[in-house]
């Protein structure tokens, strides 16, 4: 297995660039470009998914954080986002009620 090596992302456009005008042959574009099958392949099907822009590096980053690409993840990121919400309103709403019932328990005794 071939340790991974830094890449911008213009050399990853010119690595993909390559390995489609060469039908996909993701080893010969590997070796050819001293880096891994498997990060060659990855990179061509992002780049196939959603441009240039999949070949950026987002490790680290959360996903609101960073301006959607597509409209779909927007989509995605307010979904989550609202579930998110949804779960803390919830979690405090169960809070309420428990502190209630405490606090009825105690004044029957």
């Amino acid at each position: 297995m071939r340790k991974a090596r830094q890449t911008t992302p213009e050399e990853r456009l010119e690595i993909v660039e390559d390995c489609l005008a060469n039908d996909k042959n993701y080893g010969e574009t590997a070796v050819k470009h001293n880096c891994s099958y498997q990060q060659v392949r990855n990179w061509v099907l992002r780049y196939e998914k959603m441009g240039s822009a999949g070949l950026e590096d987002r490790r680290g980053r959360r996903a609101g954080t960073q301006p959607s690409r597509t409209p779909e993840e927007e989509m995605r990121n307010k979904i989550a986002e609202l579930e998110r919400k949804n779960r803390d309103l919830q979690m405090e709403n169960d809070l309420l009620k428990k502190v209630r019932e405490l606090e009825k328990k105690d004044r029957c005794l």
